[in-house]
């Protein structure tokens, strides 16, 4: 989406680890509530999508219905990757985008994704870079992400296994899920945040990151209904 990565310097990173974790877990959210997120709401984007939790058989889910809208839920604490590289989740789409396309500013709506989001640090950084970061935050009081990692459930197959974002090649997306095969299902995932980094953008990641949870149709402007079912961080 064409400002997620300047709509989230108002979202401040912090050091705190998840409440309730267990050993090797870092995070282990089953939406009973939503207290360890803050909305993430787009400058100019009046209308936004609704997150809700649900019951299911043997707990609760989180809700995320877009239509013409665009918003999200950013966890609130921030994690290391190099200790807890691995994230796991499960989710459901009812539907993707008839107009979505991956490759095209106008068609970069997604049913679900999720975010890793690295954040910045100037001391690894290039005396050019320090300076462009320094303006931003200059005028918005913190520093962007440094990048971020995109796992989306795609509208449609793509050839490439990494697709950078037509809005900013700091962000890279990788389709889990793509097209009609799978919808109306829970798909289990579990990926290897290092791994996907080093393929994605041919580095090492920053070493702290948060993460996001998205369903938008801002540019497209059709309506969709996704479910995530848990959301692991672990190692």
């Amino acid at each position: 989406m064409r400002i997620l990565m300047t709509a989230i310097f108002a979202v401040c990173f912090t050091a705190a680890a998840a409440s309730g974790q267990s050993a090797g877990v870092w995070l282990e959210e089953n939406f009973d509530t939503l207290d360890n997120w803050k909305p993430l709401h787009f400058k100019k984007i009046d209308k936004h999508s609704q997150y809700r939790i649900a019951p299911t058989e043997d707990g609760n889910m989180l809700v995320a219905e877009s239509n013409a809208s665009a918003s999200g839920l950013i966890l609130k604490q921030s994690f290391d990757v190099y200790q807890y590289p691995w994230v796991s989740w499960r989710w459901r789409a009812d539907n993707v985008f008839t107009k979505g396309d991956a490759t095209q500013k106008a068609g970069d709506d997604y049913p679900i994704r999720i975010y890793i989001i690295f954040e910045y640090n100037p001391e690894n950084a290039s005396a050019g870079t320090r300076f462009k970061y320094g303006l931003v935050k200059r005028l918005y009081g913190e520093y962007p992400p440094d990048s971020s990692l995109n796992y989306i459930w795609a509208n449609r197959p793509h050839d490439q296994p990494v697709i950078i974002s037509p809005y900013t090649d700091r962000s890279r997306m990788i389709a889990l899920q793509a097209g009609t095969a799978n919808l109306g299902t829970w798909q289990e995932q579990r990926v290897h945040i290092i791994d996907d980094y080093r393929r994605a953008f041919g580095m090492d990641p920053p070493q702290t990151a948060s993460l996001a949870i998205m369903s938008d149709a801002d540019n497209t402007g059709e309506a969709a209904t996704a479910y995530v079912d848990f959301i692991r961080i672990h190692k």
